[in-house]
This record gives C-alpha cells, sequence and structure tokens, in this order.
C-alpha cells in the first residue's frame, strides 16, 4: 500500500476531501471508494473543483463529475476539510475499483 493510497483511504474514513494533480489537471475530489483494479491502486472520485482536461466547470450533483484515478498517475496528493460532494443519480454500478478495501456508504 502507498502513501498516497493511505492518504485517500483516510480520508474516506475522516469524511475528507482530498487536493491532488493527475494528468497534468489541479483537481479537488471527494473519494468514494478505495481499493484495486487488475492489480493497480484505483480511486473513485467525484470532482467538484479545480481542471480537467474536458472542463473547468463541475456543476453539483452531476454525473459528469466521476472520475477513476490510478493512484500512480495522482501527484501531490493531500486530504483537505470541507464539505462532501457527490452525485445522488446512480444510474449504473461503479466499474472503478473491483477490490473494494473501503467505500462511503449511503
Amino acid at each position: 500500500m502507498t502513501e498516497k493510497y493511505q492518504t485517500i483511504k483516510n480520508a474516506i474514513l475522516n469524511g475528507q476531501n482530498i487536493e491532488a494533480d493527475y494528468k497534468g489537471y489541479h483537481r479537488l475530489m471527494t473519494p468514494h471508494a478505495i481499493g484495486y483494479k487488475s492489480e493497480k491502486e484505483q480511486c473513485l472520485c467525484y470532482q467538484f473543483a479545480g481542471e480537467s482536461s474536458s472542463t473547468s466547470e463541475f456543476p453539483e450533483n452531476s454525473p459528469k463529475n466521476w472520475r477513476c484515478v490510478t493512484l500512480s498517475e495522482l501527484e501531490n496528493v493531500v486530504a483537505i476539510d470541507g464539505d462532501f460532494h457527490t452525485c445522488n443519480i446512480h444510474s449504473k454500478k461503479q466499474t472503478c475499483v473491483d477490490d473494494v478495501d473501503v467505500e462511503i456508504s449511503f
């Protein structure tokens, strides 16, 4: 388990968000699930601010804000306090993390 994995896992357990750089973009996200897929550390996050390759606007409760993050591509990961962000529209089961270690239950 890497240090960034532990930081994100603790953020989930403590109800925190994360701030990190991913694929060259600074992002603020609420992690929802962490674990493994094909032996890679992965996290399902809901991005609520920052930037991405497709947008810099992140409307609340939008299913377009979900991000499947491969932890090896994350840099400068920090847990931060703040409001919980999610999307209440669940049209399909998540496929980001197969072997779930910790996830938010709601």
